[in-house]
């Protein structure tokens, strides 16, 4: 494949990156926050996202088959939320349109080589890619979910066409380079300042999830034509992608009750102005906006949740 010219990022300043939605773009400090899970044995996911993946516990509660647990960083933010449902199925590969991963995002190199080290010495396999904005990592919880962690390289060394789309790469991850910048440092945990990166989703239909992602919530689509026609990312601010978007399940049934799978999504929003735009947006595109406790949610056509709260 013959990608098009391309610029170091520095040259081309954030609003220069992507293509607009219609209605209203949402700005670049918009983040991602809690990703709520459905589980099967509550014990079993704990130990894994604190052994492994190095989350905090900081919640549990319930009793039997509706126990939850809350996880994040030592500081106290919240990245998942855990539900059992005793007997869910395991989540197959390319089995069930909803989420492919969600993934953390790390504050250094090092950090991401001393959780590439630490789960390596647990026996965990661990998937590895580069792609160029960013080295990333990839395993697979008890219920079949997958993990992203990575970590990103410096805006300026990423790379942009001349039109503004960000390109991304798919090649192999150098883990003994990256096991050397490990140094002698044990891993204790995902660090404070880890975040959630973005989130990844199989769908049914590309223009479709356009249709909700991009005209409705307001990311601008950043990477669009080299990845056509099974693979769109959008985001804010000129990030390599805050959303993911597959067709690599397409014909597969949506993840229903009695699968693991994703519940919630939580999209944060800089203020109320912000979240009415965002709204306003969706309904216009005929998506239904259902007002909760915790915020205005919608669903994407493949029952995918999406959480409007402010920051």
């Amino acid at each position: 494949m013959i990608l098009p010219p391309t610029i170091p990022y520095l040259q081309l300043p954030a609003d220069r990156i992507g293509v607009n939605p219609p209605h209203h773009t949402l700005p670049g400090t918009v983040r991602l926050s809690t990703v709520t899970l459905q589980i099967n044995n509550l014990d079993t996911s704990v130990d894994y996202y604190t052994r492994v993946i190095g989350l905090t516990l900081h919640e549990q509660s319930g009793v039997d088959g509706q126990r939850r647990a809350r996880l994040g960083a030592p500081d106290g933010e919240i990245f998942l939320e855990l539900r059992e449902k005793r007997g869910v199925k395991y989540a197959p590969h390319r089995g069930r349109l909803g989420i492919y991963h969600f993934a953390l995002l790390l504050p250094t190199r090092t950090d991401l080589a001393r959780f590439v080290r630490n789960a390596l010495e647990l026996g965990v396999h661990v998937g590895s890619g580069d792609h160029h904005y960013s080295e990333a990592t990839y395993l697979q919880d008890p219920d079949g979910i997958s993990i992203e962690v990575y970590r990103d390289r410096p805006r300026e060394a990423w790379q942009v066409t001349e039109g503004g789309e960000i390109v991304g790469r798919g090649d192999p991850l150098d883990l003994e380079a990256l096991n050397i910048s490990a140094g002698d440092t044990l891993w204790t945990g995902l660090p404070n300042g880890t975040t959630i990166g973005h989130m990844h989703f199989y769908i049914g239909d590309i223009a479709e999830g356009e249709r909700f992602y991009h005209a409705g919530l307001g990311f601008p689509k950043v990477t669009w034509s080299f990845t056509a026609p099974s693979v769109l990312f959008v985001s804010a601010g000129g990030y390599h992608h805050h959303i993911g978007l597959n067709t690599w399940a397409a014909g597969s049934p949506p993840s229903g009750e009695n699968d693991a799978r994703l519940l919630t999504w939580d999209l944060i929003l800089p203020d109320q102005s912000t979240l009415d735009q965002t709204v306003h947006s969706l309904r216009t595109e005929g998506f239904e906006v259902t007002a909760t406790p915790e915020g205005p949610v919608a669903n994407d056509p493949w029952g995918i949740t999406v959480r409007l709260r402010t920051a």
